[in-house]
């Protein structure tokens, strides 16, 4: 089985759990996920079986939708409503003094992630640490902040906010410290994930449609998207099946060879391009010093078409 389930997580589940199941509901060997959600969050999981593994590290790179609702006045240790209250606050932001605290948190910002994060501390995992009490101390990390927009104010107590983002924003440490710079503490009390790279939320399918492991019969791999189909965004390059073959024998291709076929949108300084022959998903390659240079190849089987 090679290829992409994208699912839309219910809440109550960590993203290992629903692999778990994935691999057992599919009697599946190689199963991976393109990017963690908390138990608390719902929404948009990427599922990778198979071939389709080699490829989560640029799914985990492409940029991301998120919804969440942040609680005023209540600090939590964890950052959202799982956690436990350490510390309450009286003070409720007025929608302009939201609105004038968001510039902040747009644009490339230092974050410092929740102390409940699988961040490694010394060698032991952040949550692990927290979990037994002792002081976690995290350092700010670089983020990238593309879009952070108050979509809704149901009452004074909450706020909805629609944010897109790139690879590593923490949507806890957002709402925790977009609540001090409006004056008081918060957390998140709901969270969903809408996008994730080319996968989106309108093709996400419920984990429970899909059945127990033991069911009969068990759900089709025809379910599965191709894997070429993480990479979408990527732009495409076309070759003969012979210089596939060159490239899956390790040899690099002189980009004279392809004129006329690189892409107009790849970068010429090292972009990468997503090569396909005849349809068929060979890899990633960069354009590198007027050389087509096999980054990622991947051997399947079958058609991997992507539009």
């Amino acid at each position: 089985m090679d290829g992409w389930l994208i699912i839309d997580k219910p809440t109550g589940m960590g993203s290992t759990d629903v692999v778990t199941r994935l691999k057992r509901l599919f009697d599946a060997q190689k199963v991976g996920h393109g990017g963690t959600l908390d138990p608390l969050a719902t929404g948009v999981l990427p599922i990778a079986f198979g071939a389709a593994t080699k490829t989560v590290p640029y799914v985990m790179d492409g940029t991301k939708t998120y919804r969440f609702t942040l609680r005023f006045g209540d600090l939590r240790d964890t950052d959202d409503s799982d956690g436990r209250t350490i510390g309450t606050s009286d003070v409720r932001p007025t929608d302009a003094e939201i609105e004038a605290a968001l510039p902040a948190f747009r644009g490339d910002i230092m974050q410092v992630p929740p102390i409940f994060s699988a961040i490694k501390v010394a060698g032991e995992r952040a949550y692990d640490l927290a979990r037994e009490g002792q002081v976690v101390e995290l350092a700010p990390r670089p983020a990238r902040v593309d879009r952070f927009e108050l979509e809704s104010r149901p009452d004074a107590d909450t706020a909805i906010f629609t944010v897109q983002s790139g690879k590593g924003v923490y949507m806890r440490s957002l709402a925790r410290d977009l609540a001090k710079a409006c004056g008081t503490v918060g957390h998140i009390a709901a969270l969903r994930r809408m996008r994730v790279g080319p996968f989106h939320e309108a093709t996400a399918i419920p984990l429970d449609k899909l059945g127990l492991p033991g069911d009969t019969p068990a759900p089709s791999p025809d379910l599965l998207l191709p894997v070429a189909t993480a990479l979408a965004d990527i732009p495409a390059l076309a070759l003969t099946e012979a210089e596939a073959m060159r490239l899956m024998q390790g040899q690099a291709i002189g980009l004279v060879e392809l004129m006329g076929r690189i892409p107009d949108d790849a970068d010429p300084a090292g972009g990468l391009v997503r090569v396909m022959a005849g349809g068929r998903f060979v890899g990633l390659c960069r354009l590198d010093s007027a050389l087509l240079v096999p980054e990622r190849l991947v051997a399947q089987e079958g058609p991997a078409a992507v539009g």
